[in-house]
């Protein structure tokens, strides 16, 4: 009797490296923002603006946009980013300027206040960071530092539009929409 290839039983095989490499960036990027989120409220008291509007905040940063050109690029539903504008509004950050293109509709732009926000956001962001880097060993360091164009080159990918897993793996093709509550 001639013997058949050898096909392996899913229900045996062990986990695919690739899952298991995506599941363990996931859980390491969702550690990371959320201690970095915590650390930073703990030794900036002021920080306590929500990340889906310091997101818009950095987005209105390169130019003005109208809150549709805003959820797309968030890729937020529109009601959803005006809600954010009018948190933001209310804060000062933001103001709307007249579209010279379409005078019905209106852009929004970061105002100076918004810019120092931003600014302030940064900075501390990135002394956090820096410390934290600082307590590492040197190898670590730069292995942080050496993975970081892959990372941007990730996050890049990630930001395409594109298919992503199907219902066959038990995943919800809706895109994802971050909590405004963070």
């Amino acid at each position: 009797m001639p013997s058949s290839p050898h096909v392996p039983d899913p229900a045996t095989a062990g986990p695919d490296p690739a899952v298991e490499h995506a599941r363990r960036l996931t859980d390491t990027v969702t550690r990371l923002r959320r201690a970095l989120r915590s650390s930073i409220r703990t030794d900036y008291p002021w920080e306590s603006l929500p990340m889906a509007q310091v997101e818009l905040l950095q987005t209105l940063a390169a130019a003005p946009l109208r809150v549709g050109e805003l959820a797309a690029r968030q890729r937020l539903a529109p009601n959803t980013v005006s809600g954010l504008v009018g948190k933001l509004l209310d804060a000062g950050f933001v103001d709307r300027q007249a579209d010279p293109g379409d005078r019905r509709t209106a852009r929004i732009a970061l105002t100076p206040a918004g810019r120092r926000q931003l600014d302030d956001w940064q900075h501390a962001h990135e002394r956090r960071i820096a410390t934290a880097l600082a307590t590492l060993d040197p190898a670590d360091r730069a292995a942080v530092v050496d993975a970081l164009p892959a990372l941007e080159q990730l996050a890049r990918a990630l930001a395409q539009p594109g298919p992503g897993p199907g219902p066959e793996q038990g995943t919800d093709q809706r895109p994802a929409q971050e909590s405004t509550a963070d």
